[in-house]
């Protein structure tokens, strides 16, 4: 089975490792956490640096926990590994730098290339406003779409998947000062079956359960993994299912 095909078939709380901020050992201990307290899903990436702690960081995180899909979150060509179960193939389709549009992926074809048994995932990636701004806005250079026009998430999911793309990713960005508002998770939910994450600003078990009863297949956290450990995967991963 694919592991597309797997997204399709599940969901819950999913949690995103960042190589610069963890190192491999504690990278496995986050991995091994949140496998014990029910997280369904492993990303690793981040939107700056971290390429050259990649792959020992996948490596690690695999022989941690092995029985969960560990998907690559890349910002960049440079930082593709194939030490994982699949890549999202980002696009920004809520920004126009022809960078993240397309760009990197042309970076990417070598790599596939020489690694023809990694699937991809052609990703629509979408950047919503989460109160300041983010690395992911800082760095692509784009602005998020305003958190007040679902219709807007709602125009650019439905144009990304007329042009093929299979799965849907909305941004807050990491730190966000508020999540993703329901709205836009219906949103972007009406607008295709594939499957949906959001991601940025979720800190507590209300948040997961908002995105859940919204529409999110998985809800991505981080940085509270980090700063609050198990107990607090505990509180979400139950609030995903």
């Amino acid at each position: 089975m694919t592991v597309l095909r797997q997204l399709t078939e599940g969901g819950g709380l999913a949690v995103l490792i960042d190589p610069p901020r963890t190192s491999p050992a504690r990278a496995g201990e986050l991995a091994r956490r949140a496998a014990g307290e029910g997280a369904q899903l492993l990303l690793l990436g981040n939107s700056f640096g971290g390429a050259e702690e990649m792959p020992e960081v996948a490596r690690t995180i695999k022989a941690a926990a092995p029985d969960l899909p560990l998907l690559l979150f890349p910002g960049s060509a440079g930082q593709l590994v194939a030490d994982v179960d699949a890549i999202l193939l980002l696009s920004l389709v809520s920004g126009r730098n022809p960078q993240y549009l397309i760009e990197e992926h042309v970076r990417a074809v070598p790599f596939f290339m020489r690694h023809p048994t990694v699937e991809s995932i052609s990703t629509a990636y979408l950047l919503v406003d989460g109160g300041h701004v983010t690395s992911v806005e800082a760095v692509s250079q784009t602005r998020p779409l305003p958190s007040d026009k679902p219709e807007l998430v709602s125009a650019h999911v439905q144009a990304a998947m007329r042009i093929g793309m299979r799965a849907v990713y909305v941004d807050a960005g990491s730190g966000a000062g508020r999540p993703v508002p329901p709205a836009l998770i219906a949103a972007a939910r009406g607008a295709t079956a594939g499957p949906l994450f959001i991601g940025g600003g979720v800190r507590d078990p209300d948040a997961v359960r908002a995105a859940r009863q919204a529409g999110a297949d998985f809800v991505v956290v981080g940085t509270v993994l980090e700063d609050e450990g198990s107990r607090a995967v505990r509180a979400l991963a139950h609030a995903a299912r």
